[in-house]
């Protein structure tokens, strides 16, 4: 049995949540039923909701708060910042506790869940507070409450294809291929994103206060994107899918506002949530619970997994090898996709074909199971991609010292080849490179509120040390930010003093470079010209013998 539920931003023809109540016999196989689920067009909502039969019981002790012998390992406190409808949260990881602590914590006066009339009454407070009081988060905890002798949906072993990175790959995910548990109390948030790879996912409310989904059909997912990337530009220019930082909250009211169909649902206690691939979904805790949540797949996902958009910007970042489910599920299109050739449409966007991004040798050689690379892998033209600028000092080739392979010419397109940079001045290099970057002010700043929201910093007055500390990263910042400015403005001066060099090395060229910028930093309203710079330095004749400041006859500078 099947029914419609949940409120929202989609039309009277767009697709809306489903709530599923299957028979304990339905209830068995869980693939199955997902399957049927899907048969059904649930996945079109990128959201379902499942109620399981009476005769399902996950833990049969109960939830006695006294008898969870578990630890919050890292807790988050969410610091949410921003401007009415569009917010970023910020995760500050406190000490961990006990779930009795966190328990007594939710329930306290700081923390409980205010009065109110319903759920939507419950819901305006939520947003018209966001930013007020920082809730923590027991998030991410590995383990399950489900008896181990539970066989019918049991999300620690849900026995569907993605137990192949397990076998393939002897690879055990925590929370993506094993269960986690969440402890959240009122108003602890889940921004917008979709799954890690866009797999499925499964969450079931053991016990307490109901949750609020938002969730968007997978249809219009790239609509979403794109009115994320204008509301976050910043984020969305340092990483394109900056969406899985789980940073960024949008309101229903901009959604609405931005015509973003969306639909809303409330999870009781007791009760199953389904997200479906690429169905981006966010919402809230209305009070002290605890959730246990997993992903898992089936075949209709690899095409989603094969071209999710990645994040490189971070290191903890979930990404599994396609080889084992391309190789099972689409083998006609493997040799095609391990050459870089398959070619086709995102399930949910038919404007443009692009390449699925193929795998690497290092993919295909840890499968255990099929340990040899495909001679189709072989044969594939190897890439020779173009270094980016940033990466490489314009014009300079790498020190061919003992044991180093030959110099690498890693000239511009209409540039000669540069000789090799002798090791001294490579150490002069890399030291420029590995420089501190100091944060500006602003900064410095946005970071102290998060840490006073989060109760990491006392509100306090500073100490005399705490001033001066301060004042000298401002004096350390104006004086790069007043460098960088002096070198651009003046730099056909700087330029004619560093062309005035004779007999010097590029290494004590590279450290004059710097006092330059420094006098003229320190020019009071004049700037000198050269003859006067150069008559500040210290200079002497080849024989060792201090010239006058005010002649620049034969000058070596040193």
């Amino acid at each position: 049995n099947s029914s419609m539920e949940g409120d929202g931003n989609c039309g009277p023809g767009g697709p809306k949540i489903m709530v599923f109540r299957p028979t304990y016999e339905e209830f068995k196989d869980f693939t199955k039923y997902v399957e049927y689920m899907e048969s059904c067009g649930a996945h079109k909502a990128g959201l379902a909701k499942v109620i399981p039969p009476k005769e399902w019981v996950p833990r049969k002790i109960g939830y006695d708060i006294n008898t969870i012998d578990i630890e919050i390992p890292a807790p988050i406190c969410q610091v949410v910042d921003g401007k009415p409808g569009l917010y970023t949260q910020i995760n500050v990881q406190k000490k961990s506790m006990t779930v009795k602590e966190y328990h007594d914590l939710a329930k306290s006066s700081k923390y409980n869940t205010p009065s109110h009339f319903d759920y939507e009454d419950l819901e305006r407070t939520y947003w018209k507070k966001i930013m007020y009081g920082s809730p923590i988060y027991g998030a991410d905890v590995s383990g399950s409450l489900t008896d181990e002798d539970v066989d019918v949906w049991n999300i620690n072993r849900l026995g569907t294809i993605l137990d192949y990175v397990n076998e393939d790959y002897g690879i055990s995910i925590d929370g993506v291929n094993t269960a986690y548990l969440y402890f959240g109390m009122w108003k602890t948030t889940f921004a917008w994103h979709t799954e890690d790879m866009d797999l499925y996912s499964i969450n079931y409310l053991h016990f307490g206060a109901p949750k609020t989904w938002y969730a968007i059909p997978p249809e219009h997912g790239r609509r979403f994107e794109r009115l994320a990337n204008g509301f976050f530009p910043e984020a969305s220019k340092i990483c394109p899918a900056f969406l899985r930082h789980k940073m960024s909250l949008i309101s229903p009211q901009v959604m609405k506002k931005y015509s973003i169909p969306f639909n809303k649902i409330t999870q009781e206690e007791g009760e199953i949530m389904i997200t479906f691939p690429y169905g981006y979904h966010a919402g809230f805790n209305h009070g002290f619970n605890c959730a246990e949540s997993t992903n898992f797949a089936t075949p209709r996902w690899v095409e989603y997994g094969k071209r999710a958009l990645q994040c490189s910007c971070r290191g903890d970042m979930v990404k599994i090898s396609m080889d084992t489910f391309v190789k099972r599920f689409q083998p006609e299109r493997y040799d095609l996709w391990v050459q870089g050739k398959d070619v086709g449409y995102h399930p949910e966007d038919s404007s443009r074909q692009y390449v699925a991004p193929p795998p690497s040798s290092k993919d295909v050689l840890v499968n255990k199971n099929n340990p040899v690379l495909p001679q189709s892998f072989i044969e594939a033209p190897k890439k020779n991609p173009k270094r980016h600028p940033i990466h490489k000092k314009k014009g300079l080739a790498v020190p061919n010292t003992e044991g180093n392979p030959p110099p690498t010419d890693i000239r511009g397109e209409d540039e000669d080849v540069i000789q090799e940079i002798p090791p001294d001045v490579q150490k002069v290099l890399e030291e420029m490179d590995l420089e501190e970057e100091v944060p500006d002010e602003d900064t410095l700043e946005a970071l102290e509120d998060i840490w006073l929201k989060a109760g990491e910093m006392a509100s306090m007055v500073f100490t005399v040390e705490q001033h001066m500390s301060r004042e000298k990263h401002k004096h350390v910042q104006a004086n790069k930010i007043g460098k960088r400015r002096v070198m651009e403005e003046n730099f056909d001066i700087v330029k004619k003093v560093v062309d005035s060099f004779d007999n010097v090395t590029l290494v004590e060229q590279l450290q004059m470079v710097d006092k330059v910028v420094n006098d003229l930093s320190c020019a009071c309203g004049k700037i000198p010209d050269e003859r006067d710079l150069i008559s500040k330095f210290i200079k002497s004749t080849p024989d060792g013998n201090v010239i006058d400041g005010d002649s620049n006859e034969n000058l070596v500078v040193i």
